[in-house]
């Protein structure tokens, strides 16, 4: 892509460069939406134009210094940045959420840590059930995507600094091909796999919120882990508070899976019963 100056018939500007001109490039150099690195960015872009200005590329020409290796079917997933589990793990992958048609449709035939983080009670099987068949009307607000905008940012803090990619796979049980997951963050230190768990919220929390736990624990089964970091970032009316994510370990507990599992198997009986019904 090539940016030009607006000149006159003379050849002369019609108007000086700003920061502005190269806010594309700036979003075309960054992997995660960050305004404010989007805005240095552009600054610094900005920066190195010299006089007179006729036209610049967007990206230098320059040799790679590493290579990114395959970049996975939506483009968004490398094995630089996310690579994939190469132990046990890797023979339970179904697809990734970069697939959005293929993950959301097999997303739709099975339990996810989504309705697990739900199943508490008789009546939540109820609901978990009839959304499962009928689809839930929930499509998001301010918060849902205030989170979604936000967490490729606290991924590359938590990758900095603990070591653990992004996911973004889905996953199924060794137990049960229906029982799914897809973690924020997964990462193999020698024969153990590890989880993160990425949120936001605009509340100061005392304690991890029960059904995150329930979400957190059902990940943990499906993929096969004994503990997970879970990471918070607190904003007040979507301005951020942190100054870096907060995060803790969370254990691997059987006795709320073993509930989870129950559940969530009345939860698959009922749907095909009622799928069947509707036949």
């Amino acid at each position: 892509m090539v940016f030009f100056r607006p000149t006159d018939a003379s050849g002369q500007s019609l108007r000086s460069v700003t920061a502005d001109d190269f806010r594309p490039l700036a979003l075309a150099l960054t992997g995660a939406l960050d305004l404010a690195a989007v805005d240095r960015a552009a600054a610094a872009a900005f920066e190195r134009v010299s006089e007179p200005f006729v036209a610049r590329e967007t990206r230098p020409a320059m040799r790679a210094e590493v290579d990114l290796g395959t970049v996975w079917r939506a483009g968004l997933i490398d094995e630089l940045r996310n690579p994939r589990p190469k132990g046990p793990v890797a023979q339970r992958i179904l697809c990734s959420a970069d697939d959005e048609a293929q993950w959301l449709q097999m997303r739709r035939n099975g339990i996810t840590a989504t309705d697990a983080a739900r199943l508490a009670t008789p009546a939540s099987v109820r609901g978990v059930a009839n959304d499962k068949l009928m689809g839930s009307s929930f499509q998001g607000n301010a918060f849902t995507e205030f989170g979604r905008r936000r967490e490729p940012v606290i991924a590359q803090w938590l990758q900095e600094e603990h070591g653990i990619h992004s996911c973004g796979l889905l996953i199924r049980a060794a137990e049960h091909e229906r029982h799914l997951a897809t973690p924020d963050g997964l990462a193999e230190w020698g024969s153990e796999v590890v989880l993160a768990e990425i949120k936001t919220t605009n509340k100061p929390w005392k304690r991890i919120p029960r059904n995150y736990l329930r979400q957190v624990w059902w990940q943990q089964y499906v993929v096969g882990a004994e503990r997970t970091l879970f990471v918070w970032e607190r904003h007040d009316d979507f301005v951020v508070q942190d100054a870096q994510p907060q995060s803790v370990w969370i254990e691997r507990d059987d006795a709320e899976i073993a509930k989870l599992v129950k559940f969530a198997d009345e939860v698959l009986e009922r749907v095909d019963s009622l799928r069947a019904g509707v036949r």
